[in-house]
This record gives structure tokens, sequence and C-alpha cells, in this order.
């Protein structure tokens, strides 16, 4: 038997409301499956399921608020039975007399009792396609009446409540201050910068652009993202997560994409093993993570999975940024805007597209030493993309 639990979707989140069950009794589930949507303070989440086997019941219903960790749902193991149900008063027992049960009383103890459900709460289930195997019967001893099955008709029709857009909106920044005020008070950050020439960079961009179909194209962002994913590989103190007084190192690199949303507040989800997909692949999956995240419909392994995060202000931003981890991540890596500044090379001085990136790292797992390191590196990388875009 195994429970099923609301899984953590970020350091903010402290629980979700069940929208919906993609699943019901009896159903077989396969590992990644999406089982259930869950609204939290950010977006309506598909929730996945990491386990195998056959749903045997589904705990919480739709419209219920739960915290993390709750369960939601037993399921059982391949090849397990249904859990048996327990004997109704009076069932046979053995006789004292000879320690043997007769025939009947044999029947009457391996039988397992039929469910009780009123003709009534019958015949309505089956006139509204409703499955009595998902419904939890108040009756005695467990057994569904004709008001079971009318809540659970009402409740599919009533429309699920929102909150105004002011007030889900008022709710993430709450949840953001908590979760960075957390962040300042229990993780002794550090900071580092350092300012990166993109004129190679820019250039083997342009000349690969030229090659592609206007769909096809990338942005500066990508190749952004694959250097951070690629020096991480030589720093793993950086990548990874800080829990219960250690740290692991992560055996991916997951990169978490600061997503800033329209209405305001910010998301960031997982792009799932950054440092081996080529740039294509990054560009599709980031174009597709941007436009899913503004829509509300994200996946709870790309929002529970990133092992660093990057946050990017772009075209319109500032030239430097020097964010807060995301605990319990360790590390967060900043780009400025991209702008063209003086730059002296080779003793003279000249014109060159540069930007400012910065490391903010917990002092509990790295010092400073490997985070300039880290950023010379970083550096490096980005005057060969063509190295890595493989």
């Amino acid at each position: 038997m195994i429970e099923f639990t609301l899984p953590s979707m970020g350091a903010d989140m402290d629980e979700g409301t069940l929208l919906e069950w993609k699943v019901k009794p009896g159903d077989a589930v396969k590992r990644g499956q999406v089982v259930a949507v869950v609204d939290t303070s950010k977006a309506a989440v598909d929730v996945e399921c990491w386990q195998e086997g056959v749903v045997d019941e589904l705990i919480t219903q739709p419209g219920e608020k739960i915290p993390v960790g709750t369960p939601m749902a037993i399921l059982l193991e391949p090849g397990e039975a249904p859990r048996a149900v327990a004997p109704t008063q009076g069932a046979a027992r053995p006789r004292a007399d000879s320690g043997q049960l007769t025939p009947t009383e044999a029947i009457a103890a391996t039988t397992t009792p039929r469910r009780k459900i009123s003709p009534a709460a019958r015949r309505y289930a089956q006139e509204h396609h409703i499955d009595l195997d998902a419904i939890t019967g108040t009756g005695p001893q467990g057994s569904v009446a004709l008001d079971d099955v009318r809540q659970i008709i009402a409740r599919a029709a009533a429309p699920m409540p929102t909150a105004p857009a002011v007030d889900r909106i008022a709710e993430m920044r709450k949840v953001i201050a908590s979760a960075m005020e957390h962040s300042k008070r229990e993780i002794p950050h550090y900071y580092a910068s350092e300012t990166i020439p993109l004129g190679k960079a820019l250039g083997w961009l342009a000349a690969e652009n030229a090659k592609r179909s206007i769909g096809e194209r990338l942005l500066p962002v990508v190749l952004l993202l694959k250097a951070v994913a690629v020096t991480l590989k030589r720093f793993p103190e950086l990548n990874g997560f800080y829990r219960e007084g250690a740290f692991a190192a992560a055996q991916k690199v997951n990169v978490g994409v600061a997503i800033s949303l329209r209405q305001g507040g910010l998301i960031a989800p997982a792009l799932l093993d950054t440092d081996i997909k080529p740039l294509t692949q990054i560009m599709h999956e980031l174009m597709d993570l941007t436009t899913r995240c503004r829509a509300g419909s994200l996946k709870s392994s790309e929002l529970s999975e990133p092992t660093i995060t990057v946050t990017n202000l772009g075209e319109q931003g500032a030239t430097e940024v020097f964010g807060v981890i995301y605990p319990p991540q360790v590390a967060l890596v900043g780009f400025g805007r991209i702008a063209e500044r003086p730059w002296a090379e080779s003793g003279g001085l000249k014109v060159m597209p540069a930007v400012t990136a910065s490391l903010s790292a917990d002092h509990r797992v790295s010092d400073g030493h490997r985070g300039a390191l880290f950023l010379l590196e970083l550096s490096e990388a980005l005057q060969h993309p063509e190295e890595w875009d493989r």
C-alpha cells in the first residue's frame, strides 16, 4: 500500500486546493502520470505521481484545501490485492467447542461483504453516470445513501470558487515575501559579479540564426542558460540543496528560470537536464514553459525539481541584479541587460556588447573564492558557444 501525498512545489508553498482528480479507484497509474490538478497561490498545477500502482481510494475531494504532505489517495503496489473490508458485526467466528468452522460459517468468513448502497442511491448514481466506488458513504457502517450521491453531483456542478485577480496577486506577493524572508534570515548569502564580453557569443548566434528559419531562431537567453548549466558541472557545490543541516549535490542540472507574470509576481519552474540538451531544444522548452507558466498550467515536477535558479532581466532590465536564494537551493545566478560598453582589449579601447553576471550563494556550502572562479569560467564558456551546442 502506498500513500500518495500532496508534494511540495517550492519553499513558498505550504498548502494547495484540489481542483480535479484525473484518476478514479481501480485505475492503473504509471510513473510521471498526471493524477490531479492542484491550485497553489501561483498557478493551477498538474500533479504527477512517481509510484506505479492501482488507485485504491481517493481520500481528498475536489474543493478541499490541504497542507503539503497530506495523504490524498491510497495506491496498491503492483500485484497487491485490494484491502479487505472489515467484517460486519455478527460475522462467523470459529466454534468454541472444536475450533473449526462449519461449511456455512466458512463461506461466511471468507466472503467479502458487499458494500451497502441504498436502491435509491444506486438508481440516482446510474442516471447521472456517477462512479459509486468514488463515493464515501455516510450511512450506517459506511453505506451510501441518496444524499451522498446528490452531494457529489452538486459539488461537481458548482463552479469552483475563484478569488479575484487582485486577491491572487496579493496572496502571491505574500508567499514570495515569506519565502524570501526565510531565505535572508536562514541563509548566509555572499555575492560576486563579473562583467562578461559577449561579442564572440552574439556573433556566433547571429551566424547560426542566419541559417535558421524565423521560427527556429535562438534568443541570447538560451546561451546564458546553457553556459550556466555547463559551468555548474565543475562546481557541484553550487548545484544542489541544503536540508536538515547538510548539503546534497544534485545529480542533474535543472535550471529554474525566473519568469515574470503579466499580472505581477514570478514563478521559477525548471528546464530539466539543461546541461545535456542542445540549444534548439532549450529554446523550444523555454518558450513552452513561459507560455504555460503565464497561462497557469505547469507540472509539479517543473516546480519541485530546480537545482539552481537563473534570473535574467532581459532587454528592458537594469544592468545588474543580485537575487535572493530560493531555498533549499544554495545559489542563484543573475544576468542584467545586455548593453554596449566601452571595452579595453589588447591595449586598445572599443565598444563591446557585455552583460553583468552575478552570483548569490550560500556560505554554508561554498565561499567567495569558488564563487569568483565559477563566474570566470562562466565568462570563458560564453566565448566558445560552438563547443557545447550539441
